[in-house]
């Protein structure tokens, strides 16, 4: 399964990450930063992902701007 990173900029296309490349990641950071073009149907399975493998996940919006549409995801994920 391919998320879709934050943008580093407005007007940037969103990088993809893996799954499996967010386990690896796992070791160095627990913070992840998602856009809002992910659907919440994949994040979804993204938590319970995590969460079947005894991990604690914490979800939230992140707005950045005055705008309803200027908001990312911040995903935490803990052991």
């Amino acid at each position: 399964m391919k998320l879709k990173l934050a943008r580093a900029s407005v007007t940037a296309k969103p990088k993809l990450i893996e799954l499996e490349k967010i386990e690896e990641d796992l070791e160095k950071k627990s913070i992840f930063y998602f856009d809002k073009e992910n659907s919440h149907k994949e994040l979804k399975f993204l938590i319970e992902h995590f969460e079947e493998k005894d991990y604690s996940v914490y979800m939230k919006e992140v707005k950045f701007g005055l705008d309803d549409e200027e908001y990312i995801y911040e995903v935490h994920i803990v052991k």
